[in-house]
């Protein structure tokens, strides 16, 4: 299913919909066929107390679900730019280690940005990052530390950089648990099941306008469908057409380069 997050987000919330409306339809077709409206309507009473007791758990369930996905995709939003903002204070702040130790710095930071941007970000798509391959502190953490600090005049920008060195390599973690994080199987087992149920509802309700039924179904259906494949998209922050903006690693990269 992770292939739908690589096409045009239309499109793939398109087919979603389609395909869940055209089995949703089906469902319902079956049971018309079965049952007459008639028959139907003698259990609206309690059919619909039902409905409106588990429409209301699953709705609660739903929204809390994305929310939680929602603020996982913009805690990891927010932990990339800082990433990239520590990235570049660390640049401009080696400019003033004597030298070589500040062009060695200004090179290792240029090419950890153009990892992330160009390596690490791909990995986290597929899933295929640890936090032991690499990073900051691998690459840039031994020059900082073998620096002679009697040959630095500044010792508060030797401390900063430090600091900045391992407020790094945390958003870098941050990063890779980010796009490690996913909603437990046992989550989407209740999500999944409860909207099998909300919309399998829909067909014990003997309406007289069929076609009315009809529209109603597909659009319940259409809107869990949608609901449900959000969450899906918000889970997987770093995958396909709808992942977060690389515009902050790319526009440090730039900035890097040019200096």
């Amino acid at each position: 299913m992770e292939f739908l997050l690589n096409l045009w987000p239309p499109l793939s919330f398109f087919i979603v919909t389609a395909l869940t409306t055209f089995f949703g339809l089906t469902g319902l077709y079956l049971v018309r066929k079965k049952y007459s409206a008639e028959v139907l309507r003698e259990n609206h009473e309690v059919a619909a107390i039902i409905f409106n007791a588990f429409g209301l758990f699953y709705g609660v369930m739903l929204a809390f679900v994305v929310f939680v996905t929602w603020n996982g995709y913009d805690d990891a939003t927010k932990n990339l730019q800082l990433e990239c903002s520590e990235a570049l204070d660390l640049f401009h702040s080696s400019g003033q280690f004597p030298e070589p130790l500040d062009k060695n710095l200004q090179q290792g930071l240029r090419e950890y940005v153009a990892a992330v941007y160009n390596d690490a970000i791909p990995k986290l798509a597929v899933g295929n990052i640890s936090l032991l391959s690499g990073g900051a502190h691998s690459t840039l953490a031994p020059l900082v530390y073998e620096m002679d600090t009697q040959s630095m005049p500044n010792r508060e920008l030797y401390a900063e950089t430090l600091r900045c060195l391992n407020r790094l390599a945390e958003y870098r973690r941050l990063r890779i648990f980010a796009g490690n994080d996913t909603v437990p199987g046992a989550v989407w087992l209740v999500l999944l099941v409860g909207s099998l149920f909300t919309i399998s509802y829909t067909y014990f309700f003997g309406m007289k306008n069929i076609k009315a039924q009809y529209t109603i179904t597909s659009t319940l259906t259409a809107t869990v469908a949608l609901i449900l494949f959000l969450i899906f998209v918000l889970d997987h922050p770093f995958t396909g057409a709808n992942r977060i903006s690389l515009e902050p690693l790319r526009e440090v990269l730039e900035i890097m380069q040019k200096t």
